[in-house]
């Protein structure tokens, strides 16, 4: 019998990557919240894998709550995420998925790009992706993994915040609003220079953010999540002294 992996977080998300774990033969524990992280690490010291599948506003939590035998062998899913985000917590070399599909409660999972994968478990991951028909591939470096977190950042943060002044889907955003998607993406790149340390290549970013969105045009913008968002964000450029002139006015009129 194979290793069991654990999955922290049994949302839509964590529920998919459950899935294809169980076709490739290997057992999972769900964890929930309610359940404490150290008793399930003393019946299940050395797993396959951990996957964290906690939302992004659970992350920092939940990461500091890992036990330290699990350390080596976490896999990581979340939006809004980024290197610092693990290394706070004092995790080393995590497996991260950088997740392009969308799962929502009754409906089947709806892929915007194939999802890209970095570290030790990236063929489990990729494998057990497949098992569920979602297309990803597997990076060569942490440089290509770096910019495909800020990739995905840039796409989750431009739509959402610039929904909020808008609505509509992307396809409305980056035909009709063109001025405005570019003001947030601007500032959201601040923004991820600070996080990251260092200078993004912006021209491929913005390359990149227009791919994200031609491949689910009717996608909308503005999710539950985009008032949190923008107010995450807007702690960070405090932190940074960054001007970000255009969400500052957006959350002035939206928040």
């Amino acid at each position: 019998m194979k290793s069991p992996i654990v999955v922290v977080g049994l949302g839509e998300l964590g529920s998919v990557f459950a899935r294809g774990f169980l076709r490739l033969g290997f057992p999972v524990q769900g964890v929930t919240r309610e359940m404490d992280y150290q008793v399930v690490s003393e019946v299940l010291p050395r797993p396959q894998a951990v996957l964290v599948a906690v939302g992004e506003g659970d992350i920092a939590t939940a990461l500091q709550s890992v036990p330290s035998k699990w350390k080596d062998r976490i896999i990581l899913l979340q939006n809004e995420l980024l290197p610092r985000d693990w290394q706070n917590a004092g995790i080393k070399d995590p497996t991260v998925v950088s997740v392009w599909f969308e799962k929502k409660k009754g409906m089947d999972s709806k892929v915007v790009l194939p999802s890209p994968i970095y570290g030790k478990h990236s063929r489990l991951i990729f494998d057990a992706l497949a098992q569920v028909d979602l297309p990803s591939f597997i990076l060569d470096n942490s440089e290509e993994l770096e910019y495909e977190l800020v990739r995905k950042n840039l796409y989750i943060l431009t739509t959402n915040i610039a929904g909020l002044e808008v609505g509509g889907d992307v396809e409305a955003l980056s035909q009709q609003h063109t001025a405005l998607m570019n003001e947030v993406a601007s500032d959201v790149l601040d923004i991820q220079d600070y996080l990251t340390g260092s200078k993004c290549d912006r021209e491929r970013l913005m390359e990149g953010l227009h791919e994200a969105i031609h491949g689910d045009l009717k996608h909308g913008c503005m999710g539950r999540s985009a008032p949190a968002r923008l107010t995450r964000a807007l702690s960070f450029a405090d932190q940074a002294g960054l001007e970000v002139k255009t969400l500052r006015r957006i959350a002035e009129a939206h928040l």
